[in-house]
């Protein structure tokens, strides 16, 4: 008659430590788990790189600047205007190919988008001043006005620059400041010194914020 009543006490006790004491979860499982703070991080990094130019080369700054000086210690050794001209043209191409070069190896090596969006702003904003200060340069030499070429250069380019590297990492909008406020001193001091200004400019301010990129933004 009493016999069934003690089965009945076990299996409701057994009931209750099966809800009161859940499994634990399995060690494995929780190492697998994703991390929240890794995932904001990634989201973070990756908004960062969409929207700015992080491929520019601290690197190739500075082998920019090298040659810049390379060019002016040559310029300064020309006998007519013309070929002190001629002198920093070369420069300044091979700067171009130097700047394509040396930001096309850092977005390779680093896997960073050469071509994308913030790349297109930084070259519209870089663009309009360097297309302006080359027809400016065909312009003054012509008319005899060669002392005027030094400050255009500094000046334009630091505008470009400044516009283009607001799409870019923020010491690079800093660089273009310098170059414009270099360029207005070009344009206080004596023409003599001229050659020794796009030295200090192209050639000083290159390897300075070049080597504070590639020391900050990984070359």
């Amino acid at each position: 008659m009493f016999g069934p009543r003690p089965h009945r006490m076990r299996r409701f006790r057994r009931s209750i430590e099966d809800v009161s004491a859940p499994p634990l979860p399995d060690r494995t499982a929780l190492d697998a788990a994703p991390n929240p703070a890794d995932d904001l991080r990634f989201i973070r990094d990756t908004m960062e790189r969409s929207a700015a130019f992080t491929a520019v080369s601290g690197v190739g700054y500075m082998i920019m600047g090298a040659t810049a000086l390379a060019a002016a210690w040559l310029a300064v050794r020309q006998v007519s205007s013309f070929a002190w001209l001629r002198v920093w043209l070369a420069e300044g191409l091979v700067a171009i190919a130097i700047g394509l070069l040396s930001c096309t190896w850092k977005a390779n090596r680093r896997g960073l988008p050469l071509f994308s969006g913030p790349a297109r702003k930084v070259a519209l904003g870089l663009a309009p001043p360097i297309v302006a200060g080359a027809f400016l340069t065909f312009f003054l030499f012509r008319a005899g006005m060669q002392p005027a070429l030094p400050a255009t250069w500094l000046l334009l380019y630091g505008a470009g620059i400044m516009t283009g590297g607001a799409f870019s990492v923020a010491i690079v909008p800093v660089m273009g400041l310098c170059f414009m406020l270099l360029g207005g001193l070009t344009v206080l001091a004596p023409a003599s010194w001229e050659n020794w200004f796009l030295a200090a400019g192209f050639g000083g301010l290159h390897i300075v914020f070049g080597f504070l990129i590639a020391r900050r933004h990984g070359g």
